[in-house]
């Protein structure tokens, strides 16, 4: 049997994006349970956790800028910054006019940043444990596509685009998991 140890730069991007997304995985599962359980209507809370989650991929994306500057170019990353802060402030706006806006906001972003992590995801395929990503990604670019659709529902709710950080903090967690072997140096 050959080891192939892999170089230290990827070993220690490997490890710094092992505990990100163990990180995420966490934050993830507490918003949305506590998301689910307040998303019935459009309060204070309800906005302010809407605001959150993109400003939480905000800093989720500056560690993984600083963290990952040997493994190909930053641009996706800067990009989902800008995205992300930009959809922070549409939510807070669109939470004055109600449900259906907010999950208009909330789907594009979840198109867009879906895009995003997916072309990440196959350019890091190298560091392994990057599937979940890939497949997340491509999850979250349908699931926003339905909370446009779903905006024009007669009872549109944000309780599905609560719950959808659900799926995506398992894929994290998955993918941490994987990352294992490589932030070891194997």
């Amino acid at each position: 049997m050959t080891t192939i140890a892999a170089s230290p730069g990827i070993s220690q991007t490997a490890a710094a994006l092992r505990r990100l997304y163990f990180v995420r995985f966490a934050f993830a599962i507490l918003w949305a349970l506590v998301t689910i359980a307040t998303a019935k209507e459009i309060g204070p809370l309800t906005v302010v956790l809407f605001v959150l989650y993109p400003l939480f991929d905000v800093g989720a994306a500056i560690y993984d800028l600083r963290s990952s500057r040997t493994t190909g170019t930053p641009a996706l990353l800067y990009v989902n910054i800008a995205v992300s802060l930009l959809t922070a402030v549409a939510v807070g706006v669109a939470a004055a006019s109600g449900i259906p806006a907010v999950l208009r906001v909330w789907g594009t972003w979840a198109v867009v940043a879906g895009l995003v992590q997916l072309v990440v995801g196959v350019s890091r395929r190298e560091l392994g444990g990057q599937w979940p990503m890939i497949i997340s990604g491509g999850i979250s670019v349908l699931a926003g596509g339905s909370f446009i659709i779903g905006a024009s529902a007669d009872h549109p709710s944000l309780t599905n685009a609560a719950g959808y950080a659900i799926p995506g903090a398992i894929f994290f967690l998955i993918a941490a998991v994987r990352l294992g072997r490589r932030a070891k140096g194997n």
